[in-house]
């Protein structure tokens, strides 16, 4: 998720909204709205680093995009359902055995290894937590078409209200797909553990402690998270781990300071975690770029 501009500014934009993710520069002289919304339970708190050239990542309460330049990734796999859309042109993406596929949009659920070349264009990746309430939709779609589903998005034409709906999370306008209702909701257990997975603080959460919160067995508590939301506990923690980190690397923050926000050992340890899950390193955002606090 690392734009490749390295002479880029970086904007950060702490938006209001619900509980905070992330802690907000101490100097910053306060928040700034967000026009995004989050269909799916109320407003949260927004955190959004823009870049000169038209980067711009939002992580919000269940979701996150980043819309423009990427380098290819490296083989990695999401905790996330995965939304991928070529605003410029059509992509590449690469599977296991060889398989490649070139198109201008792709779903990939969780789990799915993949390889992501930009071919240069512009791009927009959407990324939703187990918990969002399409995922149950979408996933139950992905499972019927093996995991992957190529061209799920609507044309970007020359004037498309496509970003304005990225921006806005409005998957049903973006899908080709009708977004329907799924027959079951989350496991309330398993949607407590991973709100609180994502309150990232000093250390990662124990499994066990999870588990006597929700009445489980430890076991029993991993086969229940990992039958509702498609991952495993400990890959769903990294994860989360890895997504304060990325909140809270706002301006003027060290790939030590983001390490620490992430409750990571040390800069190394997350740069490694980092490069596993999103297949490139962190220092492309966050060394050699300018930072400007938005005030």
């Amino acid at each position: 998720m690392a734009p490749t501009k390295a002479k880029s500014r970086i904007r950060f934009i702490d938006a209001i909204q619900g509980e905070p993710l992330g802690r907000a520069p101490q100097d910053s002289r306060g928040p700034i709205e967000a026009g995004a919304t989050v269909p799916g339970g109320g407003v949260r708190r927004l955190h959004v680093w823009a870049m000169a050239r038209g980067n711009r990542l939002t992580i919000a309460h269940d979701r996150a995009l980043y819309v423009g330049e990427l380098a290819a990734t490296g083989l990695h796999r999401h905790a996330a359902v995965a939304l991928l859309v070529g605003l410029s042109g059509r992509f590449a993406v690469h599977f296991a055995h060889g398989r490649v596929e070139h198109c201008r949009s792709v779903l990939v659920d969780i789990g799915v290894e993949h390889v992501f070349d930009p071919c240069g264009e512009q791009v927009a990746l959407v990324y939703l937590e187990p918990d969002a309430p399409e995922v149950r939709c979408l996933r139950a779609l992905l499972a019927r078409e093996g995991g992957v589903l190529f061209d799920v998005a609507n044309p970007v034409g020359a004037c498309s209200p496509m970003e304005a709906r990225l921006r806005a999370f409005d998957l049903p306008q973006i899908l080709r797909h009708p977004m329907e209702n799924a027959a079951t909701g989350l496991d309330p257990r398993v949607a407590r553990s991973l709100q609180v997975l994502r309150q990232v603080g000093d250390q990662p959460w124990a499994r066990g402690g999870l588990a006597q919160a929700a009445g489980l067995s430890p076991s029993r508590f991993n086969h229940l998270f990992r039958e509702e939301a498609g991952v495993s506990f400990r890959s769903y923690r990294i994860w989360c781990q890895v997504r304060a980190a990325m909140t809270g690397a706002g301006p003027l923050m060290s790939l030590t300071d983001a390490a620490l926000q992430g409750a990571f050992s040390d800069s190394s340890h997350f740069s490694r975690t980092f490069r596993a899950t999103f297949g490139m390193t962190p220092s492309s955002v966050l060394q050699g770029v300018a930072r400007e606090v938005v005030r």
